[in-house]
């Protein structure tokens, strides 16, 4: 028997049809049994050209749509996402090696974002401005950017696209998204939900590829805005492209976010918070707790506890329910975590546990800790993305917050301890966009969500991402029968 033949992914969704991407084909590689499982098409400068073209197309339709429709169909939308979520799971799963129980979480929380903004597509409310002259009407409405490239990262691929796509579609823009080339089979298949959905032919369109389909994306003049899910090295590339056509950017980039563990917190809760901040889905997300910030009067107790947890930890298949840990997303990821480990012993930084691949199969990482990371130690500075925790003593509240906000990085972060006052006074000086007490890893459609330094700047979900994918624009009415003089200006 031969080998089985490959999923077939090669088509692009542009204006309400599926046609064959123009260039070269790549596969798309399971990280568990290290082969090839589809086939994806690369999008050329030619396909970008036709899907803005789609798009700007379909724009003027969708933006006038009345906002209760437009709410109908992304409810509609919402509905069939839940209902696929299982093989979209899989999906996932087969692309980027993520445990399939927490992918169908994670696109159960896009289904929630969908319906949280499709229920504020009829409050995008302007503002009547009060003037000094009382004669004047002025008023502001908000109204879409136009077309939005979204570019999506490989590790939740539905999930974190739907904190792009939902508010996008709901502020009335219409959008092209192309997903990381080492995760786009999901993504195409939302286009196939969209299409049987009804969505109008160009609102929704999805193209594939690596670096060069998205720079052909990023620098395009027929882009209105981009919305960008990734590392800090792209990021500058994408900046760079969107300052070129002076347009507006949201970044969602890295972190290396701090847990803080107090004496006086409650261990039995804490600790459980330090391990799932780091170890699950392997590490590989933005807002993992991958620095442990121990005070010093329980700092020993707290990394033997977290320690033995980590060696406990089951890896194994991504699709079996008693998996705890999956692979690295794909091989490129893999290394790069092998290397960190490698830098971080050259540094000094004390090996506690892990450290090395689990297994000759799959792209597995052993659960690691390092302890006394001293905070100049690169692997104190730099993101991992992977199932690595660097432990840090501490002496006080005052260097706790120091060692803290001590990296370029400010995505996430949290803290634990049984006084209310520290809380708040900690949470206050982090400089995080988000900064969780008591919890780690939770998230809420209802609740904002981005960075400052260099893990970016704008901000998805919540009313406040929905804002981000709007304009305001302000409207003045002379209401008095009055002349006035054309050389003097009106106030």
């Amino acid at each position: 028997m031969g080998a089985p033949a490959l999923a077939d992914y090669r088509n692009l969704f542009v204006g309400g049809e599926w046609t064959p991407a123009s260039g070269a084909e790549f596969p798309s590689v399971d990280p568990y049994r290290r082969q090839a499982w589809a086939v994806v098409g690369t999008a050329t400068a030619e396909d970008v050209d036709r899907t803005v073209s789609a798009a700007r197309k379909a724009f003027r339709d969708w933006r006038r749509m009345g906002v209760y429709e437009r709410a109908k169909l992304l409810f509609a939308f919402a509905d069939a996402l839940e209902r696929e979520t299982d093989r979209l799971a899989e999906i996932e799963t087969r692309d980027n090696g993520k445990l399939y129980k927490e992918n169908r979480n994670q696109i159960g929380f896009a289904v929630r974002n969908f319906r949280f903004m499709a229920g504020m597509a009829d409050k995008l409310t302007g503002e009547t401005k009060p003037l000094d002259n009382p004669m004047f009407l002025d008023f502001t409405v908000r109204e879409p950017r136009g077309v939005v490239v979204l570019l999506a990262p490989w590790n939740s691929p539905i999930q974190t696209l739907s904190n792009k796509l939902a508010p996008a579609l709901t502020a009335g823009n219409t959008v092209i998204i192309k997903p990381s080339e080492h995760t786009s089979a999901s993504t195409l298949e939302l286009g196939k939900i969209f299409q049987s959905v009804g969505f109008g032919d160009g609102v929704v369109n999805v193209v594939t590829g690596a670096a060069d389909t998205g720079a052909a994306l990023t620098s395009h003049a027929g882009v209105d805005m981009i919305s960008f899910t990734g590392g800090v090295g792209n990021a500058r590339h994408i900046a760079a492209n969107a300052a070129r056509n002076v347009i507006p950017l949201t970044m969602e980039l890295g972190g290396k976010g701090a847990n803080i563990i107090f004496e006086d917190a409650n261990l039995d809760r804490a600790i459980p918070g330090a391990v799932s901040g780091i170890y699950a889905a392997a590490g590989q997300t933005c807002v993992a707790g991958s620095r442990l910030l121990v005070q010093e009067s329980i700092y020993d107790q707290v990394v033997e506890q977290v320690a033995e947890r980590a060696r406990a930890i089951r890896l194994g298949d991504p699709m079996a329910e008693e998996t705890q840990m999956g692979p690295a997303a794909h091989e490129g990821q893999f290394e790069h975590v092998l290397r960190m480990i490698e830098e971080a012993v050259a540094d000094g930084a004390e090996l506690v546990t892990g450290g090395k691949p689990a297994f000759e199969e799959g792209w597995f990482v052993e659960p690691t800790l390092f302890g006394r990371v001293t905070p100049a130690m690169r692997l104190a500075q730099n993101e991992v993305f992977g199932p690595v925790l660097a432990a840090t003593p501490f002496a006080d509240e005052e260097e706790a917050i120091e060692i803290a906000n001590g990296t370029d990085f400010g995505l996430a972060g949290g803290l634990w301890t049984s006084d209310l006052n520290r809380a708040h006074r900690v949470a206050r000086e982090l400089e995080s966009g988000t900064v969780w007490i008591n919890t780690y890893r939770t998230s809420a459609a209802q609740a904002p969500f981005g960075g400052v330094k260099r893990s970016g700047y704008g901000r998805e979900r919540g009313v406040e991402g929905l804002m981000e994918y709007t304009r305001v624009k302000n409207t003045m009415l002379d209401l008095s029968d009055t002349v006035r003089d054309p050389f003097v200006l009106g106030t």
